[in-house]
C-alpha cells in the first residue's frame, strides 16, 4: 500500500462478511492509502491475499474528493471496490458490515447511522445485542429501485430467459428460473441482451420461489463472480418479484416485506409506501491484523 506523500505505509486489516459475502476491511480515516486495482485485487486474492468478495475502505468523507459534500450529512464514506479491484456505487451487504467495523472501532454506537456511498448516503439502524450477547441486525436503507424498462434477455448454456432490468444504484438484471442450477455456472458473467442496457456491466440474479413472498436466489455480481450473498441483488429480487406478483406499495398503500434467502443465509427485504426499501440482516467481524510488507510491495503499489 502507498501513500503518496509518506511512501509505503504498514496498514492494519479486519475481515467480515454479511451472510457470507466477505470483505476486507481497510481503516483509512485521513484518506492517506491510494489503492491501485491491482492492490485491491492481491488483498481480495483468495490464495495468495486475504481472500473476500470486495473491499471496504474506510474514511472520513471530508478526506475523500468523491464524497466531501457529503460529509454535512455521513462522517464516514464507505470506499467499496469489487474483488477485481474495479469500483462500484454500492454494496448492501458491505454497508452492513461497514456499520458493523464502525460500532466495534466505537466510531458509533447501537441505533441510527448514516454512511456515504456512491450511489448516495445510506441510512443504517444498529440494533442492541441479544442478552446472550449476539449482535444485534442491521437495517440499511437501500434507497428506492428504478426500473429503466425495456426488454431484456440473460442467456445461460444457450437458453435465453427474459430479465427484469432493476437498478438500487447499481444495475442488476432479475430472471425467473424452475430450478437455481439453471443459472450454470455463474463465476463467469451470464450473456446479457442487448449490451445497451448496462454499458458497465450488470449484476444477474436468478431466482425460485420457495413460499408466499419468499424467494431464493443465487448471483453473478459484476467484478467479482458468483458470491454467497448480494445486499443491493436481494432487494431487486425483492422488487421485482413484489411486481410479478401484483404488488407495489406506492400503488395498494402498504409495505410489502419478502424474505430472500441466499446461499450465505437469509436477508429480509421491506419495500414501503414512499418506495424507500430496507434490507434487514446479520453483518459480523471474524478476525483482524497487520498486513506483511509482501501485500504492500512497491510493484504492487498504484
Amino acid at each position: 500500500m502507498t501513500d503518496a506523500r509518506h511512501g509505503t505505509l504498514p496498514s492494519a486489516f479486519l475481515k467480515g462478511h454479511g451472510t457470507e459475502n466477505d470483505f476486507v476491511i481497510v481503516p483509512d480515516p485521513d484518506g492517506l492509502l491510494d489503492l491501485s486495482a491491482e492492490q485491491v485485487a492481491r488483498l481480495c486474492d483468495r490464495r495468495a491475499g486475504i481472500g473476500g468478495d470486495g473491499l471496504l475502505r474506510v474514511v472520513r468523507s471530508a478526506a475523500h474528493p468523491e464524497a466531501a459534500d457529503l460529509a454535512d450529512r455521513a462522517e464516514w464514506f464507505m470506499d467499496y471496490r469489487n474483488s477485481d479491484g474495479s469500483i462500484a456505487e454500492m454494496c448492501g451487504n458491505g454497508v452492513r458490515v461497514f456499520a458493523r467495523y464502525l460500532q466495534r472501532a466505537g466510531l458509533a454506537d447501537a441505533g441510527d447511522l448514516a454512511i456515504a456511498t456512491r450511489a448516495g448516503v445510506r441510512e443504517v439502524h444498529i440494533a442492541k445485542d441479544g442478552d446472550d450477547g449476539t449482535p444485534g441486525a442491521i437495517t440499511a436503507g437501500m434507497g428506492r429501485a428504478v426500473l429503466p424498462g425495456g426488454a431484456v434477455t440473460v442467456t445461460v448454456d444457450g437458453r435465453s430467459r427474459p430479465a427484469l432490468h432493476v437498478s438500487m444504484g447499481n444495475p442488476h438484471a432479475v430472471v425467473f428460473v424452475d430450478d437455481l442450477d439453471d443459472a450454470g455456472d455463474l463465476f463467469r458473467a451470464p450473456a446479457v441482451e442487448p449490451a445497451e442496457a448496462y454499458p458497465a456491466g450488470t449484476n444477474v440474479e436468478f431466482v425460485v420461489d420457495r413460499g408466499p413472498r419468499h424467494v431464493a436466489m443465487r448471483v453473478h455480481e459484476r467484478g467479482s463472480g458468483e458470491t454467497r450473498s448480494c445486499g443491493t441483488g436481494a432487494c431487486a429480487v425483492m422488487v421485482a418479484a413484489a411486481r410479478r406478483d401484483g404488488l407495489d406499495p406506492a400503488k395498494t398503500g402498504s409495505p410489502v416485506t419478502y424474505t430472500v434467502d441466499v446461499p450465505g443465509g437469509r436477508l429480509v427485504i421491506t419495500e414501503n409506501v414512499d418506495g424507500r426499501i430496507e434490507m434487514t440482516g446479520p453483518a459480523v467481524i471474524v478476525a483482524e491484523g497487520v498486513l506483511e510488507p509482501v501485500l504492500s510491495a512497491p510493484h504492487l503499489a498504484g
